[in-house]
């Protein structure tokens, strides 16, 4: 009960940040000459150009993403993506309809939206969902990186590099200050996610404390596709134990508090972000 009353306690998070997101773009940014970063960054790109409907062209540019993510993230991710997603667009053609204005400067109104649009997409975040398919396409690829080297890669390199792109479309498809009031908004954006998820695009040192190791890395492996370092430890009370330290991203943190809360009345779980390993 208690998980399943955790489960939709996340999803209605889910359900609140892509509302705050949505609002924010559409009542907020998008008035002020600023656009989303990412792929709706691309999708308010296609819809300025072609004229074509905002909501339509999100759900045609994310789609794609959607589904080579059911393939490599799992089910329970997708899920919530298209949860997170359908709220977002939906959120767009209600918001885009509402009589909201900011008599301030444009500078003020972009960064406020941009403080906005960060607490709702780290809500998301936090909650194991997603609307941005950059952020799948890094967790793929990171993936990949991983299974083919043997080791683990921060997702930052790929976002900036894919929000590098939609900024220099940006610059040269629609004019010079909308480049400028939406770096600002990725940039105030990015605090806030990076606070409140505490650098979700960088690696994740879990380490676990627990009596009975064997089922954790099995389902570690099976569910994950990684291993872990077994060290001997000893607690003053508990005694004798083993500590399991893993390397996971952001996307995976969530999949693997699923496989400790399976054991949680045996174990104990620490999360360290790390910048770096070499």
């Amino acid at each position: 009960m208690k998980r399943k009353v955790g489960e939709s306690f996340s999803y209605i998070m889910i359900i609140l940040g892509a509302l705050m997101a949505s609002f924010s773009v559409a009542c907020i940014l998008l008035p002020n000459d600023a656009i989303d970063y990412g792929t709706a960054g691309i999708a308010i790109i296609t819809s300025k150009l072609t004229g074509f409907n905002l909501s339509l062209c999100v759900l045609l540019i994310f789609l794609p993403f959607i589904v080579v993510g059911a393939f490599y993230l799992g089910k329970d991710f997708v899920i919530k993506a298209v949860v997170g997603s359908i709220t977002y667009m939906l959120g767009l053609e209600l918001f885009e309809n509402v009589d909201f204005v900011i008599n301030t400067e444009h500078f003020i109104a972009v960064a406020f939206g941009g403080a906005l649009l960060g607490a709702g997409l780290s809500l998301i975040l936090r909650n194991g969902g997603c609307i941005d398919g950059s952020e799948i396409l890094a967790n793929i690829l990171v993936k990949k990186f991983s299974e083919k080297t043997g080791r683990n890669y921060s997702m930052s390199p790929i976002l900036i590099g894919f929000n590098v792109c939609v900024y220099v479309a940006v610059f040269l498809l629609i004019n010079q200050n909308a480049a400028l009031m939406s770096l600002l908004v990725y940039v105030v954006a990015t605090v806030i996610i990076d606070h409140f998820t505490d650098h979700f695009e960088a690696i994740k040192q879990v380490t676990i404390i627990t009596k009975d190791p064997d089922s954790l890395i099995g389902e570690i492996r099976e569910r994950l596709n990684k291993t872990c370092t077994i060290m001997n430890s000893r607690g003053a009370i508990a005694g004798e134990n083993k500590t399991l330290i893993c390397y996971v991203n952001y996307f995976e943190l969530q999949k693997m508090r699923e496989i400790i809360n399976k054991y949680s009345g045996s174990s104990f779980c620490t999360v360290t972000t790390i910048d770096e390993i070499m």
